[in-house]
C-alpha cells in the first residue's frame, strides 16, 4: 500500500510538470492555443529571389501598409545575418472565422519609379514571404499529375508585353483542436484519470485551436473602380471575387492605382502540432542521400585497405625484421637503409613558416569543432527552421567558445616544433584569434558594400557590425588567449628521434610532389559532392535543408577519408626520402577545398543559370570563397594531425642513432 501511495505521488508530480510545461516539442516552440474569434496576425518577411539572391524589404514595393504603422519584429543575430526582416502586415484573421471579399486598400497612382521597380521585381522572379504563427505560407501548383510545393508566392507575372500583379490572396489556415497534455493521454489508460486530479479544468473546457498549416493562393483580379468607392480597410467588397490561378486580369500601368483584397478559410486538420513542419521538411531524395553515404563508405574501405597494407605488411614487417637483428647487424643495416628510414634525422625538422602552420591548425580545429557540435545539435532537433536564425547564431556561439581549443592546440603545436620553448605563445594566440575571423570580416565587409549600394535587407547593418566586432574582441579573443595559456603550460610532445643540424638533401623526384597533393583532394571530394548539391540548393535555391542526420554521417566519413588520404600521401613522400611532409600533409586533405570551389563555379554556370547581374555573381563567389576557406582549414587540420600522429608513431618504434 505504501508503494502504491508513493507511485501516486510520482504520477501526480509528473502530471504537475506536464501541465506547467504543456509539453516540449522538437523541433519548434510551444503550441499557442487560440480561442474561436481570437485575432491572428500575419507577418511578412523580406522579398527573395533565386534570380538575384539579393533580399529586399516587403515595404520597398507599393503594398498596403498596416493601419497602426510598420513595426519590426524582434530578430536574433542569425536572422539579421541571413537578411531576414520580419514586419507586421495589414492582413488580419479571426480564429475559425471564414471571411471573403475583404478589401485591404487601394494604392496611389503608380509613379514611373514605382512602376519600373514593380516590373523589375516581377522580371527578377521575386517572391513574397508571409507567415502566420511562425509558419511560412506554402503555395501548391499542379504539374501534370503531381503538385509542386513552394514557399511564398510571386509578386506578379509577365504575359506577352504586359505585367500582371497578384493583388488578391486566398489564404487557407489549417487548424487542429487543442489537446491538453496529461499523463493519462500519454500512458493511454483510463484508470490513471482517477488518480490524477483535474488541473485547469475550466480553461481546457474552452474550445481552442492550434495553427498547423498555412497555405496561400495568389490571384490577379481586376476590381471595379465604382465598387471601391467609399470602401474602407477591412470593408466588404460588394461583389463576389472569383479567385482563379489560371487567369490574370490586374494589369499594372503607370499612373494607375492597384487595389488589394483577400479572403481566408479555416480548415480543421488531422495534423498535430509536433508534425506541422513536416510539409516544409519533407526529405526529398532519401535514396540519393543513402547512395552518398554508401559511396563514401566504398572510398573509405578502399583507403583503409591501403592503410592496412602500409601498417601490417610494410611498416610492421620492417620494424619486426629490424628489431630481431643484433647490434652488429643493425649497425650494418644502418649503412644500407633505404626509404623512410633514411630521413630519420630530418623528419622532425621544423617546417617553413611554422607560426602560420600552427595558426591554421588552431583555426582548423576551431572550425571543425564548431561544425561537429552545430550539426549534432541540429540533427537532434535543437536548431529547427521553426526557430529562424538559430543555426547561424549557434554556429557563432560555438565558434567563439571553441576559441579555447584553438589557442590550446596552436600554442602546444608551436612549443612542440621548438622543443618546449614557450616564447612567442602570446603572438601565436593573437594570430589564431585574428586569422580566420579577420579574413571573414574583410570578405563580408566588401560584399556588404555591394548590398548597401543595392539597398538590400541582406546588408548587415553598421550597428550589427559593431556588435560582431565586440563579440570577437570581448569573447573570442580572450578565450583564445586562455586556451593559449593552458597550451603554454601543457607539456610539449617529445620527438622520438634527434634532428641533425645539417638538413639532408632531398633526391630529385620523377614527378612534382604538388601534383600528388592536389590529386589527393579528389577522394575526400568524392565522399562529399552528392551531399554538397543538396546544401548548395538549400542556400541558393531557397529550399529547406533538414537532413542533418545524413550530414553528420557524411561529416564523420569525410574526416576519416581526409585522415587516411593524408596518412597514405605522407608515407609515400617519406618512402622517396622527402622529409618535408608538414605542409604537404595539410594540403593533401585541404586540397578538397579547391574541388569544392570548382564545383561552386560549375553550380553557378549550370544550376544557377537565372542568376543575373555582376552583383549577384560577386556575392555568390564571395560567400563561396569564405565557405571554401573554412573547409580547407578544417580538412587540412584533420590531415596534418593524423599525419603527425603517424610519423611520431612510426619513428618512435625505431631505435636509430
Amino acid at each position: 500500500m505504501e508503494v502504491f501511495d508513493k507511485l501516486k505521488i510520482w504520477v501526480l508530480f509528473i502530471c504537475l510538470i506536464s501541465q506547467m510545461g504543456h509539453g516540449f516539442y522538437l523541433p519548434g516552440s510551444y503550441p499557442h492555443k487560440y480561442a474561436i474569434g481570437d485575432s491572428l496576425s500575419v507577418k511578412v518577411n523580406s522579398l527573395t529571389s533565386i534570380d538575384t539572391e539579393i533580399p529586399y524589404s516587403y515595404y520597398s514595393l507599393p503594398f498596403c501598409q498596416p493601419p497602426e504603422g510598420i513595426k519590426d519584429s524582434a530578430e536574433n543575430l542569425g536572422e539579421l545575418l541571413m537578411g531576414d526582416r520580419i514586419e507586421n502586415s495589414p492582413y488580419r484573421f479571426k480564429m475559425y472565422t471564414n471571411e471573403t471579399e475583404i478589401f485591404l486598400c487601394e494604392t496611389k497612382p503608380l509613379s514611373s519609379h514605382e512602376y519600373k521597380l514593380l516590373t523589375n521585381r516581377i522580371d527578377e522572379i521575386y517572391q513574397v514571404n508571409v507567415m502566420l504563427d511562425n509558419l511560412p505560407a506554402i503555395r501548391y501548383t499542379k504539374r501534370d499529375t503531381y503538385f509542386l510545393r513552394w514557399t511564398g508566392y510571386p509578386i506578379g507575372i509577365k504575359v506577352g508585353s504586359e505585367y500582371f500583379m497578384f493583388n488578391h490572396l486566398k489564404f487557407t489556415v489549417l487548424v487542429h483542436k487543442y489537446e491538453e497534455t496529461n499523463v493519462a493521454s500519454v500512458m493511454g489508460t483510463g484508470d490513471a484519470a482517477d488518480v490524477i486530479p483535474s488541473i485547469g479544468k475550466q480553461e481546457s473546457d474552452v474550445p481552442g485551436y492550434m495553427v498547423v498549416g498555412f497555405e496561400v493562393t495568389p490571384c490577379s483580379v481586376k476590381h471595379s473602380p465604382e465598387s471601391l468607392k467609399n470602401l474602407k480597410t477591412y470593408g466588404k467588397y460588394p461583389s463576389k471575387i472569383v479567385c482563379e490561378e489560371s487567369t490574370v486580369n490586374m494589369a499594372i500601368k503607370e499612373n494607375e492605382p492597384v487595389a488589394f483584397s483577400y479572403e481566408v478559410a479555416f480548415v480543421e486538420s488531422d495534423i498535430k502540432w509536433p508534425s506541422r513542419w513536416d510539409a516544409y521538411l519533407k526529405m526529398e531524395g532519401a535514396k540519393v542521400h543513402w547512395f552518398s553515404i554508401l559511396n563514401s563508405l566504398m572510398v573509405i574501405t578502399f583507403l583503409a585497405g591501403i592503410v592496412l597494407v602500409i601498417f601490417l605488411r610494410t611498416v610492421r614487417r620492417d620494424l619486426t625484421h629490424y628489431e630481431e637483428l643484433d647490434k652488429e647487424a643493425q649497425a650494418q643495416m644502418n649503412e644500407e637503409l633505404s626509404g623512410w628510414k633514411l630521413v630519420v634525422a630530418d623528419v622532425f625538422r621544423a617546417p617553413s613558416n611554422p607560426a602560420l602552420l600552427c595558426v591554421m591548425v588552431g583555426d582548423g580545429v576551431q572550425i571543425l569543432g564548431m561544425a561537429v557540435v552545430t550539426i549534432m545539435f541540429a540533427a537532434l532537433g535543437f536548431m529547427s527552421p521553426a526557430s529562424r536564425g538559430t543555426l547561424v547564431t549557434g554556429m557563432l556561439i560555438f565558434y567563439m567558445i571553441l576559441g579555447i581549443l584553438a589557442g590550446y592546440v596552436a600554442v602546444r603545436m608551436w612549443r612542440t616544433l621548438f622543443c618546449g620553448d614557450h616564447k612567442g605563445w602570446v603572438s601565436v594566440s593573437w594570430k589564431v584569434a585574428c586569422f580566420f575571423p579577420g579574413i571573414a570580416f574583410m570578405i563580408l565587409f566588401t560584399l556588404n558594400f555591394l548590398l548597401w549600394g543595392s539597398h538590400s535587407t541582406g546588408a548587415i547593418p553598421f550597428s550589427l557590425f559593431v556588435i560582431l566586432i565586440l563579440l570577437w574582441f570581448c569573447i573570442s579573443v580572450p578565450l583564445t588567449f586562455v586556451g593559449g595559456y593552458f597550451g603554454a603550460k601543457a607539456p610539449h610532445i617529445e620527438y622520438p628521434v634527434r634532428t641533425n643540424q645539417i638538413p639532408r638533401e632531398i633526391p630529385a623526384q620523377k614527378y612534382p610532389s604538388w601534383l600528388l597533393v592536389l590529386g589527393a583532394g579528389t577522394l575526400p571530394f568524392g565522399t562529399l559532392f552528392i551531399e554538397l548539391f543538396f546544401i548548395m540548393s538549400s542556400i541558393w535555391m531557397g529550399r529547406v535543408y533538414y537532413v542533418f542526420g545524413f550530414l553528420f554521417v557524411v561529416l564523420i566519413l569525410l574526416v576519416v577519408v581526409c585522415a587516411e588520404v593524408s596518412l597514405v600521401l605522407t608515407y609515400m613522400h617519406l618512402c622517396v626520402e622527402d622529409w618535408k611532409w608538414w605542409w604537404k600533409s595539410f594540403f593533401a586533405s585541404g586540397s578538397v577545398a579547391l574541388y569544392i570551389f570548382l564545383y561552386s563555379i560549375n553550380y553557378l554556370i549550370f544550376d544557377l543559370k537565372s542568376l543575373s547581374g555582376p552583383v549577384s555573381a560577386t556575392l555568390y563567389l564571395g560567400y563561396s570563397l569564405l565557405m571554401v576557406l573554412a573547409i580547407m582549414l578544417a580538412t587540412g587540420t584533420v590531415g596534418f594531425l593524423s599525419s603527425f600522429w603517424f610519423v611520431h608513431y612510426l619513428f618512435s618504434s625505431v631505435k636509430l642513432d
